[in-house]
Formats: structure tokens, sequence, C-alpha cells
């Protein structure tokens, strides 16, 4: 058995000087990722005085917009499974931010609100959050802003 010779190594590249990115660029999943990087970059450390992740954030936001929300409702609005809500559920209804009620209507399901502390804490919260987009936001002109926010609905089907 013979072995053949090594092939001979293809010249180095020349140092890249700036990093071509137009393809990327071109993409809107690209793009929305890192808009969305930059501020959830912000997001979570502004949630976190306030003892939040971004879900639990969104979560308690829903309920506060939409007290009585089921949590088939939460999952369907956020794109949950329906395990990974009751955990989180269950720990804001430790912390004592919100309560489960029985549903009027439908005996199987809970109507979930806000306590009086989780309703002074979204108020906080929510202000942070307006606060913090508007900063990651200057940029655009106030229509630009509702257009982006239109367009990128219109992408993901709220």
């Amino acid at each position: 058995m013979t072995q053949d010779p090594p092939l001979p190594l293809a010249p180095a590249p020349a140092p890249v000087e700036a990093v071509d990115a137009r393809f990327l660029q071109s993409l809107v999943g690209f793009n929305a990722r890192m808009a969305a990087l930059k501020i959830i970059g912000q997001f979570v450390p502004r949630m976190a005085q306030f003892g939040l992740r971004v879900v639990d954030f969104s979560i308690l936001s829903l309920i506060h917009h939409n007290p009585g929300v089921t949590s088939r409702q939460l999952c369907d609005a956020l794109n949950l499974l329906p395990p990974n809500l009751v955990g989180k559920i269950g720990a804001l209804e430790r912390r004592g931010l919100l309560q489960r009620r029985p549903h009027p209507l439908d005996g199987r399901a809970q109507s979930l609100l806000l306590t009086a502390e989780g309703q002074a804490l979204m108020r906080e919260a929510e202000s942070a959050a307006s606060q913090l987009e508007d900063e990651a936001a200057q940029a655009l002109s106030a229509a630009e802003r509702r257009t982006l926010i239109r367009l990128l609905q219109k992408i993901h089907g709220s």
C-alpha cells in the first residue's frame, strides 16, 4: 500500500481589512435579530432591578393590560408552551405579583390578575421599558418608529 504525497497547501488569503457583511445586511431576519440583540442587551439589566426576566415582563404586562386573561391566552399571545408557562405563573404568584381566580365562564380555566404589588411593579417596569424604547429608537422619527413596528408585526403575524 503506497501513500500519496501530501497535497500542497493553498496560499494563505490576504488579511481582511474590512468585513463584507452586505449579504447579511440585506436579510430582514439578520437586521431584526441585530436590533433585538441591542435592545434586549439593555432591557435585561433594566428589568433586573425589578427582578424580572424578559418573559416575566411579557407575562405580567399582558396580565396587567388584560385582567382575567387565562394561561391558554397567554401561551397563544407569547408563543409559549403550556408546561413552560406553568412554572413562570407559579413563581410570579409566589412573589405575590399575581393571583389566580376561577374563570367566570370556564370551570376548567383560571383567570389571572395582578395583585396591588404586581400592578405597582408593572407601572414602574413598563415606564422603564418605554424609556428604553425611546432611547433605542432615538435615530427614528415617530412616524418611522410606527412604520417599523407595523412592518415587523406584519412579518411575525400579530
